[in-house]
């Protein structure tokens, strides 16, 4: 019952994050909060309006105010979109110039951390049950390592696994990111689709990876755990492990119904004779289990030749059998730790494995970051230079494969890197460089 000229006057007083608030409210709070009076006064606090009148024969320009004509000539809703699309793009502008210096080492950003909190990013997964009821969990924890960051949920009120159809994690945005204060919980945001995974007979489609006296752990790709309590079809947390490659476009730039393209890389004159196959290229390797690193090093000048290419893949040899003067420590217990808001654990023989493979002319190549785990191998050791039990740590997914086998060290208590091989789909290769393999 309030007339309309006083609600404006109410909503004058109001900041650009409570007025698109308000606008939620019903239709006609909606039409009252699109008020262009309003909104080109918010606008005009940052972005001063311009308009630029040319004189004949003169390079001279002469600025003129908007005033009337920009609040009777324009839409409703004109100026608050305005407002949005620039607040937006000056958001991209800086998180644009904190990951334009590279890494050498890894080929990516070096202050990841830095743009994801000028982006005011942050990471939810959407649980939709069958009746597709949606179940939001924000993120309860937040690990950053060289090349991946790691994010755990964990809640008191999961919904039964039983009635779950989806998972969707998202990367969220705030509309309107302000540097000065932290983004409101329940103020106007976007999601971007990184990765959407069916939880329909889980135990079934995933790889099992682990377990210890209170949890099971189950791996999805890319780069998804889910924690079930030992015995039963209940969750107990979600692990995400996002490689920093493309994260923060993934994150932001995709829709909350569909992922954000890679767009298609754009091959360098090669020169080198085509029968050498691939050439120099760099990987940096990081293990880790949590708050403990394992292992955390660069390998350069990589190669495969055409003699290595056999059943749809391409053979990188990293560290070899044959070469024990290259072989590799593992750092402290191998074990995933885990949380949540009642129990702590830790997953013995189970890590994250973050691969950054750049090509030749340092592009990143293949990356991904994911959880796996270490078997016991059945074959005897044929290495007369340890004397223990061999384990196997294998991962695949559509682009590659990495084979990775060691030797438990009982003297000393650790685990060695005897073998480390990648091998790169030809497919990839192929549409890498416009090829045929």
């Amino acid at each position: 019952s309030m007339p309309s000229e006083m609600l404006l006057k109410i909503f004058s007083y109001l900041d650009a994050v409570s007025l698109l608030c308000v606008g939620c409210v019903n239709k006609y709070f909606y039409h009252l909060a699109n008020d262009n009076g309003i909104w080109l006064k918010i606008y005009s606090s940052c972005f001063q309006p311009k308009r630029t009148i040319w004189k004949m024969k003169s390079e001279q320009t002469e600025a003129v105010s908007l005033g009337c004509a920009a609040l009777h000539d324009r839409k409703p809703g004109y100026w608050k979109k305005e407002y949005i699309f620039k607040q937006i793009a000056a958001v991209k502008t800086r998180v644009m110039r904190l990951v334009k210096p590279v890494d050498p080492y890894t080929g990516l950003p070096r202050k990841n951390k830095e743009a994801m909190k000028a982006s005011g990013l942050s990471w939810i997964i959407v649980l939709k049950d069958k009746n597709g009821k949606e179940h939001v969990m924000e993120k309860a924890n937040i690990s950053f390592k060289d090349t991946s960051v790691t994010i755990l949920w964990y809640s008191r009120n999961w919904p039964c696994l039983d009635i779950l159809s989806t998972l969707k994690l998202f990367g969220v945005t705030p509309l309107l990111p302000d540097e000065s204060r932290a983004p409101s919980k329940n103020g106007p945001h976007r999601r971007s689709l990184i990765a959407e995974y069916h939880l329909a007979n889980l135990t079934e489609s995933s790889v099992a990876v682990g377990a210890d006296k209170l949890v099971q752990l189950f791996r999805l790709n890319p780069g998804l755990l889910v924690g079930l309590w030992k015995g039963k079809n209940e969750i107990a947390f979600v692990m995400a492990s996002l490689h920093y490659h493309q994260l923060l476009e993934r994150s932001i730039l995709g829709s909350g119904t569909v992922q954000y393209a890679l767009p298609p890389n754009k091959p360098v004159l090669d020169d080198i004779d085509p029968e050498y196959g691939l050439h120099d290229y760099n990987l940096h390797l990081d293990m880790h289990g949590g708050s403990c690193t394992y292992l955390c090093g660069t390998f350069k000048s990589l190669f495969c030749r055409k003699g290595d290419i056999e059943n749809g893949y391409l053979r990188l040899t990293v560290v070899s059998l044959k070469d024990n003067t290259k072989h590799l420590p593992l750092i402290g217990t191998v074990g995933l730790s885990w949380e949540t808001d009642v129990f702590k654990g830790n997953v013995k023989d189970c890590y994250v494995m973050d691969v950054t493979l750049l090509d030749e002319t340092g592009k990143p190549f293949w990356c991904f970051s994911a959880p796996v785990y270490m078997e016991l191998s059945s074959k005897a050791s044929s290495l007369y230079d340890y004397m223990g039990h061999i384990y196997t740590t294998d991962y695949a997914d559509s682009e590659g494969k990495v084979c990775v086998e060691l030797v438990w060290l009982e003297e000393t208590k650790e685990y060695f890197i005897v073998n480390l091989v990648l091998y790169i789909s030809t497919k990839k290769v192929n549409n890498w460089y416009g090829t045929n393999y």
